[in-house]
């Protein structure tokens, strides 16, 4: 396999009630764990680079390190830019190398949500790439609150925008460290009839147990779930323990390999649990 879009992936997700994983990658080490771990579940991944990430690592060097892992992987792999504030971050994505960009617009004022995101969209399509945009506003867990998507705001915004998947507030929250997060099933359906045959994205998919996740993969629109808090936790574990257990390494390369095996682990729990089709 190689390099693919975010709508390649999430496509055949609408009908075969499966949902593919959008890895929230801090390093290497995480982003080879994730491709890894996707290899042995046999199902695509979504790497993923978000503000905190490309604040530590130049965008060029993010869109290298993802199609290199792409090259050699057995499993589609999509190169995706998460939360871009603006055109300008999303247009310097798309020409390193990236094939799926999120624009993030959802604190700005409908009108001027739909107008940035369908310059997005057009710059983006006319380069073979991807977009994901989020309507509503998903908050954050003791931070900023949510404001929930509206259903015939939904069906606006995908006509006038075109945009390839949509991120939908419905009692998801960013952050959480426990799955303590309550979906809105009303709300998430009411969406789904306004804008049918439009994969619907979950952030904050961490404050989500894994079985809901399943759930709501075979029996609703929801394509993709982002998930970072959990995998952040079990690299923080692995970490911790390494360096308990090997107190006298100094090693760099060695202190961060070893917690591979466990991030591997937790991301293969998370792809292949969203990988059982509906019944």
């Amino acid at each position: 396999m190689s390099i693919a879009t975010l709508s390649q992936v999430l496509r055949p997700c609408l009908s075969d009630g499966t949902a593919v994983a959008g890895l929230v990658v801090l390093g290497w080490e995480d982003a080879r764990a994730y491709v890894a771990a996707a290899e042995a579940a046999r199902r695509p991944v979504i790497l993923q680079a978000g503000p905190g990430c490309r604040a530590h690592t130049p965008l060029p060097v993010l869109a290298a390190m993802f199609r290199t892992l792409a090259e050699t992987a057995q499993v589609p792999v999509v190169a995706h830019l998460d939360h871009g504030a603006d055109l300008e971050i999303c247009r310097q994505a798309i020409d390193c190398g990236f094939t799926s960009v999120m624009y993030d617009g959802s604190a700005l004022p409908l009108q001027h949500n739909i107008d940035q995101t369908a310059e997005v969209v057009a710059l983006a399509h006319r380069h073979g790439v991807s977009v994901e945009a989020e309507l509503g506003y998903v908050g954050y867990d003791k931070g900023a609150a949510s404001q929930a998507t509206d259903p015939a705001e939904a069906a606006r915004f995908a006509a006038e925008t075109r945009v390839d998947a949509l991120a939908v507030s419905v009692g998801n929250t960013h952050l959480m460290s426990a799955p303590d997060s309550h979906i809105n099933a009303t709300v998430l359906r009411a969406i789904m009839d306004a804008a049918p045959d439009l994969p619907l994205v979950i952030h904050g998919g961490s404050g989500i147990p894994a079985s809901q996740r399943l759930l709501l993969a075979q029996q609703t629109s929801i394509c993709k779930f982002n998930i970072g808090t959990e995998l952040r936790m079990a690299f923080g574990a692995a970490l911790r323990a390494t360096l308990a257990e090997n107190p006298q390494t100094f090693d760099r390369i060695a202190i961060l390999s070893a917690t591979m095996p466990a991030l591997q682990i937790a991301a293969h729990r998370v792809i292949a649990g969203l990988s059982q089709p509906k019944p």
